[in-house]
């Protein structure tokens, strides 16, 4: 619902990247209010660390692989 409203009020966008860079910010921004834990979570961060493993850095691998 949050991520519609800040795109509701956008006409357009000049391009696609510019979209995901509001969507990236309005997340930062959206992520500070959220108090309940995110549902499959660690199903969803083990598929982002095999798609994106250069982006990850190790600690957050290494201590994700050893928590699960």
């Amino acid at each position: 619902m949050s991520l519609r409203k800040i795109i509701k009020t956008r006409a357009s966008f000049p391009s696609d990247e510019a979209a995901f860079k509001l969507l990236y910010l309005a997340l930062q921004n959206i992520q500070k209010k959220w108090t309940m834990p995110i549902p499959n979570w660690g199903q969803a961060l083990n598929a982002l660390a095999i798609l994106f493993e250069e982006r990850f850095p190790n600690n957050l691998l290494n201590s994700f692989t050893q928590a699960f």
